[in-house]
């Protein structure tokens, strides 16, 4: 039985940590070096990863937001879409659909009325691409 968040709220908090750093124009470290108590370690990897690969996954988002550059996203689903890319890239043990669902239900908590389908399209597209062996994304 697991103690502490679920991996779902550990995403949660990684996107906070996201939204935070943005706001602050801060690093993702620069964050974390200044909380009182260290989040959960996946929250912490994926925000990391994120920061340290920002390039990367907004090259490939780019290629996939048809009509949208990055930075006219809404910046949860920005955030979101690079966390769902880091993860289809760099943490091949999480099933991809968990990737994809739940990308899509914290869009739909927390950004417009469009997004979860936004953010769906766009990453069902990647996972296509980079992960070709799940069936059905």
């Amino acid at each position: 039985m697991s103690v502490g968040p679920t991996r779902r709220e550990a995403r949660e908090r990684a996107l906070g940590l996201l939204y935070e750093a943005d706001a602050k124009d801060l690093s993702v470290a620069d964050v974390l070096a200044d909380l009182p108590v260290d989040p959960d370690p996946y929250a912490t990897a994926v925000a990391r990863g994120v920061d340290d690969h920002r390039d990367e996954l907004d090259e490939i988002l780019s290629r996939y937001a048809k009509d949208w550059t990055v930075d006219r996203m809404p910046v949860v689903d920005r955030f979101l879409l690079r966390m769902g890319i880091y993860e289809l890239l760099h943490k091949p043990e999480v099933p991809t659909g968990a990737i994809l669902s739940e990308a899509v239900e914290l869009a739909k908590a927390y950004s417009t009325d469009d997004s979860g389908k936004f953010v769906n399209g766009v990453l069902a597209r990647i996972a296509e691409e980079v992960r070709p062996e799940a069936e059905g994304g």
